[in-house]
This record gives structure tokens, sequence and C-alpha cells, in this order.
């Protein structure tokens, strides 16, 4: 009996044990769901950030230029131009022509002009020109100097090729640099020859570039424009009015026929008045030999020897 009491004891107090246990753990359960209950607003707080973040991140990904900063880069462009304009008076035309490019902010660089006659003059200049000023200068001199006969304009952008020259000049001066400290630190004579003899050469293809980078940099900060101008009677030949073929040599043959002919006309114009002068004494002279000739006996003509005949 006594052992039977004492196993119902022992089960009696496990089964307390377990209930206490059972209860501790609810309690524990609650308390956590307590504790947790006031951290949920910032946790939808951290997840909306994070959710607008997100979107943002989506719409770089769409478009991927959208945080890119662009530069706009200047281009390097030369301009050239020739035109031809048949004007009333030359000389005018061409003081309202420097008077134009000059007021435009440019200037003349060469004049070429032919005197002759007043409708045949005509004069070839080249200007430097703005490149902001250019269209507005052509537009000008075909429109007030005259009437225009041809305009030919070339456009050449060369922004790349500047970039190349001036990445080759600094590449050309750091490596000097660095051949002018190898040249302190060189030890024997032949060393000093040889570095000085490279040193040498890349000096001359330093100058050479750096020629390059100067003539690219006129011809982009100032276009040329060639005008010629002609006067009312001047012929003026093109490359369109030349007919191809036979026609053309035809029309070069006739051309050269006319000038030798005109030539020829000038040189006789020029000796005319001395030919009037030089052709009688010539013939005073021819003559007065003739009478000498006549007047002059002749010497008689010896008997034939009877022995020999």
């Amino acid at each position: 009996m006594r052992t039977k009491q004492t196993i119902a004891a022992l089960v009696a107090g496990c089964a307390a044990l377990l209930i206490a246990g059972c209860g501790g753990g609810g309690g524990s359960a609650d308390s956590a769901g307590s504790a947790e209950a006031p951290a949920a607003a910032p946790v939808q707080e951290s997840q909306a950030l994070n959710a607008d973040d997100g979107e943002a991140k989506d719409a770089a990904e769409r478009n991927p230029a959208s945080g890119v900063e662009v530069t706009r880069q200047e281009r390097q462009v030369i301009y050239t131009g020739r035109m031809t304009v048949r004007v009333k008076d030359v000389a005018a035309a061409a003081q309202q022509a420097k008077d134009v490019v000059t007021e435009a902010g440019g200037h003349l660089a060469k004049e070429e002009s032919r005197s002759s006659e007043h409708s045949n003059a005509s004069a070839e200049m080249e200007f430097k020109i703005p490149p902001a000023k250019y269209p507005e200068v052509l537009t000008r001199l075909g429109r007030d100097l005259g009437e225009r006969l041809s305009l030919n304009q070339q456009t050449e952008d060369v922004t790349l090729k500047v970039a190349d020259v001036e990445s080759r000049v600094k590449s050309a001066e750091r490596s000097l640099e660095s051949l002018r400290t190898l040249l302190t630190k060189a030890n024997t004579i032949g060393q000093v020859l040889d570095v000085e003899r490279e040193i040498a050469t890349r000096e001359a293809d330093l100058e050479s570039l750096q020629a390059q980078r100067k003539t690219l940099a006129e011809q982009t900060a100032m276009a040329t424009l060639t005008l010629r101008l002609v006067g009312p009677a001047a012929a003026v030949t093109t490359p369109s009015d030349e007919p191809p073929g036979f026609l053309g040599g035809l029309q070069a043959g006739w051309e050269s026929l006319v000038d030798f002919l005109l030539v020829l006309v000038t040189v006789l114009g020029a000796l005319l008045p001395w030919l009037v002068v030089i052709t009688p004494l010539v013939l005073l002279a021819i003559v007065a030999l003739r009478r000498r000739r006549r007047r002059t006996p002749r010497p008689p003509t010896p008997d034939p020897d009877p022995s020999t005949a």
C-alpha cells in the first residue's frame, strides 16, 4: 500500500509540474507578442522606404541615361568657299567687299588685281571670316556687290583629327620629359649619346605635331573665302561651262589660236615704229651698194695662149 501511495504522489507531482510549465509557456508567448506589437510601425515604414527605393531603381533600369550628365562637345569645322561676282566697277566693289568682311570681324589675307580696261578689269581676294559670320557674309557679298556667277563651298569636320593631334602632342611632351630625366641618370658617354639622339628625334616629331595643331587651329578659327570680281565685259570660264570631248578640244584650240594672234599683233604693233625708221635706211644702203658695184670697172680678160690652143 505504501508503495502504491508513493507512486500516486509522484504521478500527481509530475502532473502539477506539467500544468505549471504549460502556463509559463503561454505567458512567455503572450509577452513576446506584446513586445513585438510596438515594433510593427517601424517595420512598415522601412518596408515603404524599400518599396520607394525599388521603384526608383526600376525606373533607372528602364531608362539608363536618365542619371547621366551629357556634356556637349564643341565641333571643329573647316569652312572654305569660292565665289565669282560680276560687278560694274571692280575697284568700288572690292572696297565694299573689304568693308563687309571687316564689319563681320574678318580681314583680307591676299589680293591680286588685273587693271586693263574698265569693263575687262578683274580682282581676286582671299578673306578670313569668323565661322559664325560666314553665312551672313556670303549672302551679303553675293547680293549687294552685283550678279553672282558661281559659288563653291566645302565643309570638313576635323574634330577627331584635332583631338588626335592634341593627344599625340601631350604624349610626345611626356616622353621628352622622361628622356630628359633619363639623361641625368646616364653614366657612360654611349648612354648619353643614345639618349640625346632619341631626344632630338622626339623633339622633331613634337615640332611637327605642334605645327599641325597650329594649322588646324588657324583653319578652324577662321573660314576662308576666295572672292573673284570681274567687270561687265570680262570673260569668265568655269568648269561647268567647258564642253567635254571634241567640242571642248575645239574650243580650247580656237582660244589658243586667238591668243597667239593677239600676241603676234601686239609684237607687230611694238615693232612697227622701228620698221618705219629702219626700212628706208636699209633700202638706201642696198641701192648704194648696187650703184657702187656698177661703177667699179671689171679687170680685162687675158688673151688665150696660142701654144695652149
